[in-house]
Parts: C-alpha cells; structure tokens; sequence
C-alpha cells in the first residue's frame, strides 16, 4: 500500500524513478545535489516507491514535538552536527548493530551553497566495512534514481573527487541551482 501511495504522489509530481532498492544489507547512499528540505520528501516516497528503507540524518534541532516522532517514524536518525567524530562513530556502531541498515548521505554536509564536500561518507564506509551506491536527485529532469555502486580505494580525496566529477558529467540540477557547486575543492 505505501509503494503505491509513493508512486502515485511521485507520479502526481511528475518525478521519473530510475533503478531499484540496493541488493545488499547494509550500505551508504549519496544523494546529491541537496539543495532544499524537499530533496527528503522525494527520496523518501521514491525509495518507498520502489520497495526500500532507508534512514537519513537529521539534525537533532528538528526532534521536538510533534514533528520529532513524525520525522523519526520516516527514517530519521537525528545527530549532533557539532560532534563530527563522535557522528562517525555512532554510524559505525548502528550499522554493527542492525542487520538491515541503508543510510541516504548528502556528500555536500548542507543545502547551502558549498565548494568543499565532506569526506565523512567515506570514514564511515571503510571502518564499518559497508558500501556506498550513487544516488542523485535531479530537478531539472525531474529524474531520481540509484544509479552505481561507488568502488572506495584507500584515498578518499581521490575518492571525493571522483564523486564530485561523476554528479558533475550527470549534471544534475539542484531545486536551487545557484546552491550546488561541483568545484574541485575538498574538505
């Protein structure tokens, strides 16, 4: 029933799906650009729509009543934004503990304009030994989808650079354009 809401809403707005849930138990997905609270609403009716769960992070601010459990029950993990190790570790930890475990990641760390990513994606990837999946969310197209699996090496720069690159070839349009810079610049 709720994968036929998502695709109706989905359709209604006029969104195209592309791709399937990730095939593996526990894994990252990035999801850029991330420039609005909306690229949340539509990944969650899309990977509802096509038969996933994913969990997202949120930050702790938007826990408190009513819209805290509300949020929560949608997948929500809220997190401490001025913790940035402690972060990593509580993600390393929940994907130990759960057996099914799929978290949406924005690469940029804000919906405001940025030109250096976060390379936290990765931290987490390598020490909770999980793999990370390419999802994008494109407004101008108005195209969602996972598309490939992200092969990590040992060099996360070069790691982020090529992320970086690949939303770039896609060219993927933000729903605030001016508020998504693929620069080469890291973090």
């Amino acid at each position: 029933m709720k994968r036929r809401f998502c695709s109706f809403v989905l359709k209604c707005l006029r969104w195209r799906c592309v791709g399937t849930p990730v095939p593996v138990p526990k894994c990252l997905i990035l999801g850029a650009p991330h420039t609005s609270l909306w690229d949340f609403v539509i990944s969650k009716l899309f990977y509802t729509s096509i038969g996933g769960k994913a969990s997202v992070l949120v930050k702790k601010e938007f826990f408190f009543w009513p819209i805290g459990g509300v949020i929560r029950r949608m997948g929500a993990i809220p997190v401490d934004r001025s913790k940035g190790a402690p972060l990593v570790k509580q993600l390393v930890t929940a994907f130990q503990s759960y057996e099914t475990l799929h978290v949406a990641i924005a690469p940029e760390g804000t919906r405001k304009p940025t030109s250096k990513w976060k390379g936290g994606f990765h931290t987490i990837a390598k020490a909770a030994d999980i793999p990370v999946y390419l999802g994008y969310f494109d407004w101008g197209k108005r195209e969602i989808g996972i598309a490939e699996e992200l092969i990590l090496s040992d060099d996360q720069q070069a790691d982020l650079k090529y992320v970086r690159q690949w939303y770039k070839n896609r060219g993927v349009i933000g729903k605030y354009p001016k508020n998504f810079i693929t620069g080469t610049d890291l973090e």
